[in-house]
């Protein structure tokens, strides 16, 4: 397979890195912001795009999941990546000149007791890759960056301290999107089937709704709730669960969920990562 895959960021970012280490052949296409990620596969400039949805220590990120529903984008597989957070800075910086770290929420939220015991004040920049690009174009030896060590490779910078997440399990899971759907086949191997859903309003419309998921010992790994219209109501909701829609207990209980439910969109269905597993058998 040949073509474009899209990631915000810029070269050297952790999207960038999941880009080359799932689709090597395909070319990583860096983008603004993940609305311009999403563009570019809806416009065909690029065939799929590797979006963060969740990170093991800081949650999900923010935006992604009212961006997929209205996206018109179909998941076609999921990739954790265990990340490694490098503190960097320009030729001739050390531990004693650094003032303060500069990077994605995410990464800084990642690294926050590294981050207070190095003494370095944290600064927001709009992602990784980012912050180590625009460090080195300085000599501002007061000035350190938080990004992978491939950013350090492309922008000649020194790793001042390794490894400097909070945790030794730090990992973050991408979707892949394209535009068309292209479910897994069922009896395959594990799959995921992800999807939105509004409840009716009624009393105990989600207890009802989310019912026959227990009933029917499906195991459903991931439930976010989320504002729509700026109204402060959670009036939708994204889910993860563990089967395909062809099998049994999982029709049984997406018919549940559609009969207590406004409007029920299935956002893909595809094979699991073996991280996904690997992760539940060491905890």
């Amino acid at each position: 397979m040949t073509g474009y895959i899209s990631y915000q960021g810029e070269p050297g970012a952790n999207s960038d890195i999941a880009c080359r280490e799932v689709y090597p052949a395909l070319t990583p296409m860096p983008k603004a912001s993940f609305e311009d990620a999403f563009a570019a596969v809806v416009d065909g400039s690029a065939d799929l795009a590797m979006i963060p949805i969740e990170n093991s220590i800081a949650g999900r990120v923010a935006d992604i999941h009212h961006l997929m529903p209205v996206s018109g984008l179909n998941i076609i597989g999921e990739f954790f990546l265990p990340l490694q957070h490098q503190l960097m800075a320009v030729r001739g910086a050390t531990l004693e000149t650094v003032k303060t770290a500069y990077s994605h929420p995410m990464a800084l939220g990642q690294c926050r007791i590294a981050l207070k015991r190095l003494g370095l004040e944290p600064r927001i920049a709009a992602d990784t890759a980012g912050a180590a690009r625009r460090l080195s174009e300085t000599t501002d030896t007061s000035r350190a960056a938080i990004a992978s060590r491939l950013a350090a490779e492309i922008y000649g910078l020194d790793i001042l301290a390794e490894d400097i997440a909070d945790e030794a399990g730090n990992t973050t899971r991408f979707v892949i999107l394209q535009r068309e759907p292209d479910w897994a086949a069922a009896g395959n191997g594990p799959v995921v089937t992800s999807f939105v859903f509004k409840v009716r309003n009624v009393p105990a419309a989600l207890y009802k709704a989310l019912g026959g998921f227990a009933t029917n010992s499906v195991n459903m790994t991931k439930l976010e709730s989320y504002q729509l219209n700026g109204e402060f109501v959670a009036t939708q909701f994204y889910a993860d669960v563990e089967g395909h829609p062809d099998d049994a207990n999982v029709r049984f209980a997406l018919e549940e969920l559609a009969f207590f439910s406004a409007e029920v969109k299935i956002l893909g269905v595809y094979p699991a990562h073996p991280l996904r597993f690997a992760r539940r058998n060491k905890g």
